[in-house]
């Protein structure tokens, strides 16, 4: 997904309660659980399939909700269970890193329910510390 990085020092540290990779000391990619994603703010999140979400969703999506289908105005293809950048429909800028819930097919083909659970957003405890 993320092809081969390079990085001349790597580094981790706590913080917020997860495990944060710092690559040549810019944070880069949290792990939290058995979970790993690229930090929202970091420049792997631009590997991820994207979500995009309408106006409405936005204060949602940034106050910690998961996305739901009739929020997506947008997206690109991806399976159950991969990681996704949920970005805004006005700027393309990155609200959000989840994981599926749905496929993409399914998500067009239903358009119903929770279909994004929302890992890290803008504004998180993590977003604030880094």
């Amino acid at each position: 997904m993320f092809g081969e990085i390079e990085a001349e020092r790597v580094e981790s540290t706590e913080l917020e309660g997860v495990t944060v990779y710092l690559l040549d000391d810019v944070v880069e990619f949290v792990r939290d659980g058995d979970a790993i994603y690229p930090y929202l703010g970091g420049s792997h999140v631009d590997g991820l399939p994207r979500v995009v979400v309408d106006m409405g969703a936005i204060p949602y999506v940034c106050n910690g909700a998961d996305v739901m289908a009739p929020g997506i105005t947008d997206m690109d293809s991806f399976e159950v269970g991969d990681l996704v950048v949920v970005r805004d429909v006005a700027h393309g800028k990155a609200l959000a890193v989840g994981k599926a819930l749905k496929s993409s097919s399914d998500i067009e083909a239903s358009r119903k329910g929770k279909v994004i659970e929302n890992l890290h957003y803008v504004g998180d405890s993590l977003w604030k510390a880094a």
